[in-house]
């Protein structure tokens, strides 16, 4: 399958151990399965990419004749939630672009991640509701003693000049409920059976929330030769060099 993403849910967090006993905080994550419900092409659409469902139970009584219909072209089950996803083109050995398998009503698996080593994760941020700029921004606030408002913005004029507040002045507001971009979580593990992906590091999102789970659009560069062969260590080589001097 040469889609680049996958829908799916945060089941919650967990800790891991590596072969050398360190340990690991990471999210679990329910990785599909998915379903593709169109193909959008380059000659009809302008574009190339692959509409995907999460499989999940929808009643008929829910789905509404146009979507039953779109649907039923694909021979798909009803979803719930659908995103667009690219697709990678896989090249022949001459440099030609080869022919996919990727149709309308293929599912996609959390097998696509086998060959990764990193993903990005979107997904929305927990709603905090009404905050003020001390827990929204960060703000130190004012005095704490008896008589001060420790929570309160303060001025936020700029005197006779220019006698107006800035556009971008951060105040109290509504908290939360953003779509939050996590790039390059690295994978720690993948459980093909029950459709599970277990990244390094926290997920936006509670638990039982939706996700979109895509290959790394640029992955961190591994750091060769730190510690290895070519590092000079700095005892032996002033001993070396102590014994060339004699």
């Amino acid at each position: 399958m040469s889609v680049t993403g996958i829908l799916g849910k945060k089941i919650g967090m967990t800790q891991v151990f590596d072969e050398k006993g360190e340990v690991h905080p990471i999210t679990v994550l329910q990785a599909g399965p998915c379903v593709i419900t169109q193909l959008k092409t380059l000659a009809v659409d302008g574009y190339d990419a692959a509409q995907i469902g999460l499989v999940e139970f929808v009643k008929s009584s829910k789905v509404n004749k146009p979507m039953a219909g779109h649907f039923a072209k694909s021979s798909a089950a009803p979803v719930k939630m659908m995103k667009e996803v690219g697709i990678e083109t896989a090249k022949k050995s001459d440099g030609e672009a080869a022919q996919d398998g990727v149709k309308a009503g293929d599912r996609v698996l959390v097998d696509i991640f086998s060959d990764e080593k990193y993903v990005d994760v979107i997904g929305t941020s927990k709603g905090r509701g009404f905050a003020g700029v001390v827990r929204r921004h960060g703000f130190g606030g004012g005095p704490k003693s008896h008589g001060h408002m420790f929570q309160v913005q303060g001025s936020i004029g700029a005197s006779s000049f220019p006698s107006r507040v800035f556009p971008g002045q951060r105040m109290p507001g509504h908290m939360g409920v953003d779509r939050v971009t996590v790039r390059n979580l690295r994978i720690r593990g993948i459980d093909l059976e029950e459709n599970l992906l277990m990244v390094e590091g926290a997920v936006p999102g509670p638990r039982d929330g939706y996700v979109m789970i895509s290959k790394a659009k640029a992955p961190p560069r591994e750091r060769r030769g730190f510690a290895g062969a070519g590092t000079v260590d700095p005892l032996k080589a002033s001993k070396k060099a102590s014994g060339k001097k004699k």
